[in-house]
């Protein structure tokens, strides 16, 4: 978590004086995950989740709190989700940090495919990951898509031997995020 926070620290100590503001916010987000497991499906989304984007270095830091995952089947899923999986006392975040790999100028609008370079942080364990986005600049703000698997393994996540039909060992996300300029302050 303190990697992000410093980042984004950084990143708003270094805006540019530019026509539009250096530092976009996420103003609204849903990610979803998917387990899809032989005997059970697990599903649930989260809409708190916070981050920015820099313009001018094609940066960026999201923030997902996962204690904030709702629409579980039922409460006992929810319950084992945040004590037994991601233990999200210990670990209460799930972030990703880096830059846009494409050299485009999120400026200019447009619909464009970009890969996502950076550090994915699970479970309190880190993965360089590059991940496909779709990422749509309009006037109401940027727009990031994105559906990608993560493999529990990857981030020491165990699923004990007895639940091993009902939690699959890769895990499907979904990402819809809105980014708008941050506030200027005179």
């Amino acid at each position: 978590m303190r990697p992000v926070l410093l980042f984004i620290l950084l990143v708003a100590s270094n805006l540019a004086d530019a026509q539009e503001p250096a530092r976009w916010r996420m103003e609204r987000s849903v990610i979803s995950f998917v387990s899809e497991a032989p005997l059970e499906r697990i599903a649930a989304m989260n809409t708190k989740s916070t981050g920015v984007v820099d313009l001018a270095s094609r940066s960026f830091a999201v923030q997902v709190p996962m204690v904030e995952f709702e629409g579980f089947n039922a409460p006992l899923q929810r319950e084992h989700f945040n004590e037994n999986y991601m233990v999200s006392r210990v670990w209460p975040h799930a972030t990703f940090s880096g830059r846009i790999v494409e050299s485009i100028d999120l400026a200019v609008p447009g619909k464009y495919s970009v890969r996502a370079k950076g550090r994915f942080v699970l479970h309190g364990e880190a993965q360089e990951r590059i991940i496909p986005c779709e990422v749509v600049v309009t006037e109401d703000g940027i727009r990031v898509t994105s559906t990608f698997d993560v493999a529990l393994a990857d981030h020491g996540i165990r699923i004990p031997r007895v639940v091993h039909q009902k939690v699959a060992a890769i895990v499907q996300l979904k990402v819809d995020a809105l980014f708008k300029p941050s506030d200027r302050r005179p």
